[in-house]
């Protein structure tokens, strides 16, 4: 849904205050960009960028949720590389990048859901169907195990895992 390109074209987006400028400073087609816009707002089921046209103040700018996906990307990254680098350390060796958690929040929409992730100092945000959220049975407050990939985030409760008792 979202990775490190997504975040950088909202970036300049946000730098430039414009689709075509922030196309030209990437280097990659409007029609490309946009393609990438339409398909997270879809996605997402909220818009990531507004568009005003005419006037003086016209003009391509980040939304308040484009925005905030950029910060929970960019905490969820800065934790993420912190527990990798942590893990490869030779003290670390062996250790599991499954993290104990609490859910903090969980939204669905348009068969998208997020399950915010309460772990340490931080919160990762977990998104994925509702159905496979239904599956899970996870409500606020439930104790959960975040298990980390390169690619994104898994979730499951606490008590199916070996961390659980189960």
């Amino acid at each position: 849904m979202i990775g490190a390109g997504k975040v950088r074209l909202l970036k300049v987006i946000d730098e430039e205050k414009s689709l075509k400028k922030a196309c030209e400073k990437l280097d990659i087609s409007y029609k490309h960009a946009w393609n990438i816009l339409k398909k997270m707002n879809l996605r997402i089921g909220h818009d990531v960028v507004r568009t005003v046209r005419g006037g003086k103040e016209q003009g391509t700018f980040l939304t308040e949720y484009g925005r905030d996906l950029i910060n929970q990307y960019e905490m969820n990254r800065d934790y993420v590389d912190r527990m990798v680098e942590e893990e490869l350390s030779s003290e670390n060796m062996g250790e599991t990048n499954n993290i104990p958690g609490k859910v903090r929040k969980v939204e669905s929409s348009d068969g998208i859901s997020r399950t915010q992730i309460e772990v340490e100092s931080a919160v990762l945000t977990s998104i994925m169907g509702e159905k496979e959220l239904g599956n899970l049975h996870l409500d606020e407050g439930d104790e959960v195990i975040a298990t980390i990939r390169a690619v994104d985030i898994d979730v499951s409760p606490a008590k199916y895992t070996k961390y659980g008792g189960e």
